[in-house]
């Protein structure tokens, strides 16, 4: 009688030991899964969100607590991740003919300069061509060559960013206290002119001054400093594509379908014995 009554008050035991082991996972589970959700919420961008919840859900799967055919959504996709340029959904080679048709001798001149980047095609307006050295007012017969080339965009339909930029030389005069506001200022000059003399949707173009900070040659010489002062019109997506972006973002993401119960058992298993060794 003595020696089953050790046995049963040794199997209590370890039963009471199994019990706390089980308690204690799952309020680690919880508490990771608390903190998941704060962190996503402290999180404004939801492609990154969405990209931390899969390598989540992918750890939890090693570990046996999600079934592998229970998948989240992929993150929907940028614009232009698909060859690298923002411009993809544009035939740029079309692009650039009409372009060179509309304004060759200003390429020629070297007042106009056409180029692909990683951000999207660029057509990049040259100071000497629009504008005279620290000012922002265009030059005469300036708004003409910037018309025709609103022309070919308008045909594709394309959603452009204007970007000011300049040299790295001091500015300081009556007008402008330094170079952010003269490139700010060039940007907006031609902005105004592709929106209220081109009829370029206001929706599908944006602003942006630079100042010296990204130049595209080297400020030690005149001539690069002559490349560095410049306005480029990027083409960051065709107005179809950056909808279906837009769309594709804003679409509501399906729940997750929650573990069952004998998969959380497993989970629950695997700490257990990690905690006896």
């Amino acid at each position: 009688m003595r020696r089953r009554g050790r046995r049963h008050a040794h199997a209590d035991e370890h039963v009471g030991h199994e019990r706390w082991l089980v308690s204690y996972a799952d309020f680690i589970t919880l508490l990771f899964a608390f903190f998941v959700v704060l962190f996503a919420s402290a999180y404004k961008d939801s492609q990154e969100v969405r990209r931390v919840a899969q390598a989540i859900h992918a750890g939890f799967q090693q570990m046996g607590a999600f079934d592998k055919g229970n998948n989240l959504p992929p993150p929907p996709p940028s614009m232009g991740e698909h060859d690298g340029t923002a411009a993809s959904a544009v035939d740029i080679e079309e692009l650039r003919r009409q372009l060179q048709a509309a304004i060759g001798q200003e390429i020629k001149n070297h007042e106009v300069e056409l180029r692909v980047t990683p951000e999207g095609f660029v057509i990049s307006l040259r100071e000497m061509g629009f504008f005279n050295s620290g000012q922002a007012i265009l030059l005469p017969g300036a708004g003409d060559k910037i018309k025709r080339i609103a022309n070919v965009l308008l045909q594709h339909g394309l959603v452009i960013r204007v970007e000011g930029n300049s040299d790295n030389q001091p500015i300081h005069n009556a007008e402008f206290r330094s170079n952010w506001e003269l490139s700010t200022a060039r940007a907006m000059a031609v902005l105004l002119l592709l929106v209220d003399d081109s009829g370029f949707d206001p929706k599908n173009i944006s602003v942006a001054g630079y100042g010296e900070y990204r130049p595209i040659a080297d400020n030690s010489t005149p001539d690069g400093r002559k490349q560095n002062r410049r306005v480029d019109l990027v083409v960051v997506a065709s107005v179809a594509k950056a909808s279906a972006a837009l769309a594709a973002a804003t679409k509501p993401v399906p729940p997750t379908a929650a573990p069952a119960p004998a998969e959380k058992k497993t989970l629950v298993q695997r700490l257990a014995s990690s905690f006896k060794r």
